[in-house]
């Protein structure tokens, strides 16, 4: 099994910056991804880094803003600069058992519970 803890969520006002950490535990696990979920919609990709780290892809709506990177410590990181009331969400990590970055949930077998961010205009 695997768990993954996210922390670093929080309240900042527009134009702040916010840096989430998801830690592994248990089974190792390779690819990591960033999604978020706001009120009444649908859960959405943000980010995903490769396990090897040399590829990443974001959401168009982040690019720019947004840096996911990884430690050898197999922690993950999303560092969301010139946050936008419109990024306010509950943003869960997730992993895969491949090497390949993806934008699909679908191919995350495990998720962590998520952490809140809310940007304030």
């Amino acid at each position: 099994q695997v768990q993954l803890v996210e922390s670093g969520g929080g309240s900042v006002q527009a134009g702040g910056s916010l840096r989430l950490s998801c830690r592994a535990s248990g089974r190792r696990t390779y690819a990591r991804g960033w999604f978020r979920q706001a009120p009444g919609k649908e859960r959405e990709f943000v980010a995903a880094i490769s396990w090897g780290g040399f590829t990443t892809y974001y959401a168009d709506s982040v690019k720019g803003r947004f840096t996911i990177t990884k430690d050898a410590e197999d922690t993950t990181y999303l560092q969301m600069n010139n946050l936008k009331p419109e990024d306010t969400a509950v943003y869960y990590c997730a992993t895969r058992t491949g090497n390949s970055a993806s934008t699909d949930q679908t191919d995350y077998a495990y998720w962590g519970r998520g952490t809140q961010v809310t940007v304030s205009a």
